[in-house]
């Protein structure tokens, strides 16, 4: 799928964090098709924000909007991968409510 086209599909979306009028954070998400649930779920697929911001709750906040995001259009699961060797990402997914339940598996081709 090519950029462009996911931009006008629309189930794509970037928030970004601002602090005096810079982008300091970002959340990227997809809203993806799920067997035998119309409306689908939510997908992190990115989150970060600036090193030297870490651990001032910008991330959590960014967090926390898309949960609102996805309450206001009915999606009712979120969820999102993170690189096993990530730690740090995994206690902060699990502080913020997100329980380790599943792995994801990838094919380079």
């Amino acid at each position: 799928m090519s950029i462009e086209k996911m931009n006008k599909d629309g189930n794509y979306k970037t928030f970004v964090a601002l602090f005096e009028n810079k982008v300091v954070g970002f959340i990227t998400t997809v809203q993806a098709l799920s067997i035998g649930d119309e409306i689908g779920y939510l997908h992190i697929q990115g989150l970060a924000v600036q090193k030297e911001l870490q651990n001032k709750g910008i991330g959590t906040k960014l967090l926390k909007y898309v949960e609102e995001y996805s309450k206001r259009k009915g999606i009712s699961s979120i969820i999102l991968c993170s690189g096993f060797k990530r730690t740090d990402a995994h206690a902060f997914y699990e502080h913020n409510g997100y329980d380790k339940d599943s792995y994801c598996f990838d094919k380079g081709l």
